[in-house]
């Protein structure tokens, strides 16, 4: 079968702040089948243009003017059950050895977390293309090797691309970085009770049925990889 795997990132910049502002940083991923890529699109435009929502819709432009698309959009995704899956790899910056894993080089650990988010959801005997959010690279093969790296470790499938997408031109995109948001803000203990965020988080893990948190690798709706960067058993 062919997949489409749709990916951005929350706070990046965490392994590189002196004055850190939240704990977790988290990469996540939308996962569907490449049929259901027009059905999906289309379902998200019709609830764009039911409450008249233009240009781009992400985690931080949700507001309480805003607040009904986000939570139809939010229900939306559960209903589509496993058809439409996410995944997301949330990393605790002051845990991460750079120096000693990494070769100093930040950028380089960010694209090895990336690796972990997609590499124990890619399956034998499929095909799978990724998009993630553009970002600029301070070397322009991250995404080459990435590709290279997830094809030689998967070898009873098939990696067929890794490339960069705007998200303005994904409206999918768009969908995993409001999914995103909502695990970060949960995780990070960031939501402040009675705002519209809050609204949304608390939408989505009633439709869910459980508490956004660290989950099992199994757990096939809406995955949390919090990795354990302390080692042993």
């Amino acid at each position: 079968m062919k997949f489409e795997i749709y990916c951005d990132e929350s706070r990046p910049d965490l392994f590189a702040s002196k004055k850190p502002t939240a704990k977790y940083m988290v990469i996540g991923s939308l996962w569907l089948q490449a049929d259901d890529r027009d059905e999906f699109k289309a379902a998200i435009h019709a609830l764009r243009d039911k409450h008249r929502v233009g240009g781009e819709f992400k985690w931080r432009k949700i507001s309480p003017s805003r607040l009904e698309f986000y939570r139809d959009l939010l229900s939306w995704f559960v209903d589509m059950g496993d058809r439409l899956r996410f995944r997301c790899i949330a990393v605790e910056h002051d845990k991460v050895n750079l120096l000693h894993y990494h070769n100093n080089d930040q950028e380089l650990g960010f694209y090895k977390f990336y690796y972990q988010m997609l590499h124990h959801w890619i399956l034998d005997f499929n095909d799978y293309a990724v998009f993630c959010d553009w970002k600029e690279n301070r070397d322009g093969r991250r995404l080459h090797v990435l590709r290279r790296c997830l094809d030689a470790t998967n070898l009873s499938s098939s990696v067929l691309n890794v490339q960069a997408t705007r998200s303005s031109e994904s409206v999918l995109i768009q969908l995993a970085d409001v999914l995103i948001g909502a695990a970060s803000a949960r995780l990070n203990n960031i939501l402040q009770p009675g705002s519209a965020k809050a609204d949304v988080v608390g939408l989505l893990e009633r439709c869910l049925k459980q508490r956004i948190a660290a989950t099992s690798k199994n757990a096939r709706k809406f995955n949390v990889f919090v990795i354990d960067l302390q080692g042993g058993w």
